[in-house]
């Protein structure tokens, strides 16, 4: 009797073992448990932990509540502007209704994977190249609202779509290269004729400086062969410009033209100024003074304008 009693006790502690096992289930942090009674869905959902279910009659599918990074292949498609491109993406997402995502989706992963697909190439028929390629924000925004629509009924947010990368033809890249080469071109001449502006306008006023100063194109020229003459060369070419000369010569022709303005004034200042009388009237006394002094051996002597 006794061994009968054990032997119960012994077999009912190994089917309460394996009931055990076949009930007991851990859910991690990052899941939750949706549980299947005889194919209809459970009133709760398993939280994070230890938990039991009817063996044979329960069935239970856990669900990754993370946010799931899924790449987008590459679609092709033909912009509003006649061009063709090939672009990919990436969709972060994330389940928050675990029921939903098992009970109203047969695979959620697919199913957004196909969406995206899809919305991808909507866009790309609906947007221009320019946008593609500079206004990626505003398409990755409207990209997301068209997938969170229809993904809030499964059970599944979109948190955020980025458009990774945008492939063009090889002539269309040759021909937005040759246009940037033309636009940067155009910039450059056109900031090189500014300076150009700006340096004749400042050349003018020093050449009107050194109008006023003539002694300032030469002092100028000076400063020229002295920066020239720094670097040491033993032959020093010197370009002499005409203008130069000219000047030179127009203020030659000035100082010439004051030298003999001068002389002429000189010369009618003399001209009208009598010649003084007091010499000779001195020199007539001396004569006749002379005269009453010479000796009487010089007395008899011819007048000076006799004299041969």
């Amino acid at each position: 009797m006794l061994e009968e009693l054990v032997t119960a006790g012994v077999a009912l502690a190994c089917t309460g073992t394996v009931y055990l096992m076949a009930a007991a289930r851990v859910v991690k942090q990052y899941e939750r448990g949706v549980v299947l009674r005889l194919g209809r869905l459970a009133s709760e959902v398993r939280e994070p932990g230890f938990t039991m279910i009817v063996p044979v009659i329960d069935r239970m599918r856990k669900v990754n509540m993370q946010i799931v990074t899924m790449p987008v292949p590459a679609q092709e498609g033909i912009t509003r502007d006649n061009v063709t491109v090939r672009v990919d993406a990436v969709v972060y997402f994330k389940v928050v209704d675990a029921a939903d995502a098992v009970i109203r989706v047969e695979d959620y992963r697919f199913a957004v994977s196909q969406m995206a697909q899809t919305s991808l190439r909507s866009i790309i028929g609906k947007s221009e190249l320019d946008d593609l390629l500079s206004n990626r924000e505003k398409l990755n925004q409207g990209l997301e609202l068209m997938m969170d629509s229809p993904a809030i009924g499964w059970g599944v947010t979109v948190d955020r779509v980025e458009i990774k990368d945008v492939s063009l033809p090889e002539t269309m890249k040759r021909s937005m290269a040759r246009q940037a080469e033309a636009t940067r071109d155009r910039r450059a001449r056109v900031i090189n004729a500014d300076a150009e502006l700006q340096a004749s306008r400042k050349l003018a006023e020093a050449a009107a400086a050194m109008s006023d100063q003539p002694a300032a194109l030469q002092l100028r020229l000076l400063q020229t062969v002295v920066a020239v003459a720094a670097e040491k060369n033993s032959t020093l070419v010197l370009p002499f410009p005409v203008e130069l000369l000219r000047f030179l010569e127009r203020s030659g022709l000035q100082a010439q033209a004051q030298t003999a303005a001068a002389e002429a004034e000189a010369e009618r200042d003399g001209v009208q100024r009598p010649a003084p009388t007091a010499p000779r009237a001195s020199r007539t006394a001396v004569e006749h003074g002379a005269e009453a002094a010479l000796p009487p051996e010089l007395a008899d002597l011819p007048p000076v304008e006799d004299l041969p």
